[in-house]
């Protein structure tokens, strides 16, 4: 599938920079305005803060280390944001909303209940592959921040359950023979790219990792066409 790639933590214009260095701002007299400045200060930041957890872990990661990938100042760093937890997660929000709005939108340029689901989960992985500092942050090194962090990732798996019973829906309105899905069954439908994409990741890294789209469609296909009543 042929889609536009993101840095989830950069500017949503433009594709992946291929190149992680911090970029300069401009000086003098014509610097950007302060909010233009203060954006890409964070973004930096984000991008910074990704690329450190995914080379080193979450744990081993400094405020030391992110400032000084991103090319900014101790004192910057504190003005938006409270510590280095603070600026783990603000990169979490910031990529996995862009992830979703993504996936979403491959899901909905497709047409039938098969196309949907193989547009999302290849959407999904495209995007991880391109990112591979996302992809490990995203997946793997989350679970090792605490519990705010980890009711985010539910969060997410719910929303993702949502897009599911959505798409279970339109089929239905489309006459496909469906029966009601219960929503531990989309959770468990969700569940199955995270899980899949994770053990792929912590053990192979993003070679590959496309090649998951069929699996996650045929895990998805299965349980909303699930006999639910019977059970």
């Amino acid at each position: 599938m042929a889609s536009t790639r993101i840095s989830p933590f950069g500017d949503r214009k433009r594709p992946p920079p291929r190149d992680v260095t911090p970029r300069a701002l401009p000086r003098g007299r014509h610097a950007a305005a302060r909010d233009v400045v203060l954006a890409s200060q964070r973004g930096r930041l984000l991008e910074a803060m990704a690329q450190c957890v995914a080379e080193q872990g979450y744990a081993m990661t400094t405020v030391a280390q992110v400032i000084a990938r991103a090319g900014v100042s101790r004192k910057t760093f504190y003005e938006h944001f409270a510590d280095k937890r603070a600026c783990f997660l603000a990169a979490w929000d910031v990529g996995t909303e862009i992830l979703i709005e993504q996936v979403l939108a491959a899901g909905a340029e497709a047409d039938g209940l098969r196309a949907r689901l193989r547009a999302g989960a290849d959407a999904f992985l495209e995007i991880l592959a391109a990112e591979p500092a996302f992809a490990r942050s995203f997946t793997i090194e989350v679970l090792s921040v605490g519990e705010e962090a980890l009711a985010r990732r539910a969060d997410i798996n719910e929303r993702f359950a949502d897009a599911l019973a959505e798409t279970h829906a339109q089929a239905l309105a489309e006459g496909a023979a469906l029966g009601p899905v219960p929503r531990w069954a989309l959770r468990a439908a969700a569940g199955a790219a995270w899980e899949l994409t994770v053990e792929h990741l912590r053990t192979r890294g993003v070679e590959g990792l496309t090649e998951l789209a069929p699996q996650i469609e045929q895990v998805q296909l299965a349980l909303l066409r699930g006999d639910y009543a019977v059970a």
